[in-house]
């Protein structure tokens, strides 16, 4: 078990004010796919905040594949006409070659992959998941157009739940294939209660669209969740570099720290859990009971408060929060 801290995926600004020697690919991407992982995130609901969503009334589960796609992508400037091919060469066998573009001119372009045992891993994850929630699952790409890449994808996910039927039929929940613009569509109807297991880039996007819809990428948990048994929770969201600038210039903050005190939480409830230690369980459990509290009794950070009805009058540095929590949960133990 681990938690994660938010990290940095260097731009060309960070290269310069870190004095990099390049700018490095996502360290998350990188633990994703040495852990071969799905990331499953959850919004934390309270009684004050309304989900932007209308039609929202139970939590909707992202799972995220959590290697390749763009990720794990390699990619070319290309500054003078030519072709660009996709070449496999077999370790047996004839080479293959796939024409991408007859450039006549600049460009750009992407090659990406993924790998059977990693999708097979993710769909296994994702059906576990939805049937330990009792929750559909759903499951979403583009095979219409993809019609190797995504189709590949879909005909695993088909595989998978067709072997796990009776456990779908005892649990009392389905599964349903939908293209991405189709099930995005049907997502913002419906009432939610249910597992959307989603392709690595598609994740990425959605998973900050349900965080928003259901209030704030700051009321997210975040977990990867790997095939033989590790679990690393993080923060849904990344660094808040304004934020950080700010305190570094001596001003106060407002920063939700929600989403990584329930990151410290989720390991603690696993480290219980894995130790046969309920005292440590409940502890962590204790620590979101706080984190709630403050929140419905009105005592928040400057982001949720247009989210909240009644609308608090006023609120809480980052520091205040904590302190906030910290005196709740002082009460509590």
């Amino acid at each position: 078990m681990g938690v994660k801290c938010a990290t940095i995926t260097p731009d060309a600004e960070r290269v310069t004010e870190y004095k990099l020697k390049k700018a490095w690919p996502s360290p998350n991407g990188q633990i994703r796919s040495i852990l071969d992982g799905t990331v499953f995130r959850k919004p934390i609901l309270v009684k004050n905040i309304t989900p932007a969503v209308r039609s929202w009334k139970k939590p909707i589960i992202l799972g995220r594949h959590a290697y390749g796609d763009l990720y794990r992508g390699v990619e070319l400037m290309v500054d003078q006409p030519g072709k660009v091919e996709i070449v496999y060469t077999p370790e047996k066998g004839q080479e293959r070659r796939l024409l991408l573009h007859d450039f006549k001119g600049p460009g750009v372009v992407m090659g990406i992959h993924n790998l059977e045992k990693s999708i097979r891993s993710f769909a296994r994850a994702c059906i576990t998941c939805a049937l330990s929630e009792k929750v559909d699952l759903w499951f979403s790409v583009k095979d219409t157009i993809s019609k190797i890449y995504h189709a590949y994808f879909k005909n695993v996910f088909a595989a998978e739940t067709q072997a796990r039927r009776a456990e779908f039929e005892q649990a009392g929940v389905g599964y349903r294939y939908m293209l991405i613009d189709d099930a995005a569509a049907q997502a913002m109807k419906h009432e939610g209660g249910f597992l959307w297991a989603l392709s690595n880039y598609d994740g990425d996007v959605f998973s900050d669209v349900v965080a928003s819809g259901f209030g704030s990428l700051g009321m997210m948990t975040s977990v990867l969740v790997s095939p033989d048994g590790k679990f690393e929770f993080e923060a849904a969201h990344g660094t808040v570099r304004r934020h950080y600038y700010e305190h570094l210039k001596g001003h106060p903050t407002s920063t939700n720290s929600v989403a990584s005190i329930f990151a410290w939480t989720g390991g603690i409830k696993k480290r219980g859990e894995l130790d046969a230690t309920p005292a440590v369980t409940a502890f962590g459990e204790k620590i979101e009971k706080a984190v709630i509290g403050c929140i419905e009794d009105g005592t928040v950070t400057k982001d949720l408060v247009p989210l909240m009805d009644p609308r608090p009058i006023g609120h809480q540095s980052t520091e205040g929060f904590i302190g906030a929590v910290a005196a709740k949960l002082k009460t509590m133990m």
